[in-house]
């Protein structure tokens, strides 16, 4: 069987492009293209909600995005099995529509916030991070205005007791601390897992990062070890 990959494109996407680049660089794969406006992704095994800014970001970010056509298809297929993966403003629209737990808020220091960062691999044994190792430190950039995670302090208790919190931010030793989140998020989340476990929201691009003339390759491990999880079903790319 093949895999079926697609990119969920909002009005304001902008990364899209980037991540079918690098989905196809790195697996040798393809994606398809999908507007918002579409109800059927034919049973997709991957679904990528890319960053950028869906409906300007009026109102908060993702908070029109969630009621486009797609998103109703997009929990199907989260509930059906597929992989999702939200990058930055495909994290807010998740969590906005209910795909995962907290929510993105303003960043602490109220301005954007545009630079590599360091995060750290807390959990391997999602399909979005098989190939990297624990605690495993990455560089890989960021772009956001609202990119401080927020939960009631049982919601941050749960994920981190189910291990679902998937990258932290960091110092490039790999510690965590109070002061290595840029945006000012609760526990330095980065990454979070949904209670499936199928579905990954984070806020840095793994797609900027996947290859080496482009300045670096730490995110690239993302998309081979969505495409490793897929092969165990019998997937092929």
């Amino acid at each position: 069987m093949r895999l079926k990959a697609a990119i969920v494109v909002f009005p304001g996407s902008n990364c899209d492009r980037d991540c079918a680049r690098a989905w196809e660089f790195v697996t040798g794969g393809k994606a398809s293209f999908v507007w918002h406006k579409e109800s059927s992704m034919e049973d997709c095994d991957v679904v990528i909600l890319p960053g950028g800014f869906s409906f300007g970001d009026y109102l908060r970010s993702g908070a029109i995005a969630r009621f486009s056509p797609v998103m109703a298809e997009v929990a199907r297929l989260a509930k059906r099995g597929s992989l999702v993966l939200g990058i930055c403003n495909g994290f807010q629209i998740l969590t906005e529509a209910g795909l995962l737990p907290g929510s993105l808020i303003r960043n602490s220091g109220l301005k954007y916030v545009c630079k590599d960062v360091f995060v750290r691999v807390e959990n391997v044994s999602s399909p979005f991070t098989g190939r990297y190792e624990e605690g495993q430190v990455l560089r890989i950039p960021i772009s956001h205005g609202e990119g401080n995670y927020n939960a009631p302090g049982d919601v941050l208790e749960r994920l981190r007791d189910e291990g679902r919190v998937v990258l932290r931010y960091s110092d490039p030793s790999g510690r965590v601390g109070p002061d290595t989140a840029p945006n000012g998020s609760a526990d330095s989340i980065a990454g979070v897992l949904g209670e499936g476990g199928n579905v990954l929201g984070i806020m840095p691009h793994p797609e900027r990062v996947s290859d080496r003339q482009l300045g670096g390759t730490d995110g690239a491990a993302f998309w081979e070890s969505m495409v490793d999880s897929l092969r165990v079903k019998g997937i092929r790319v």
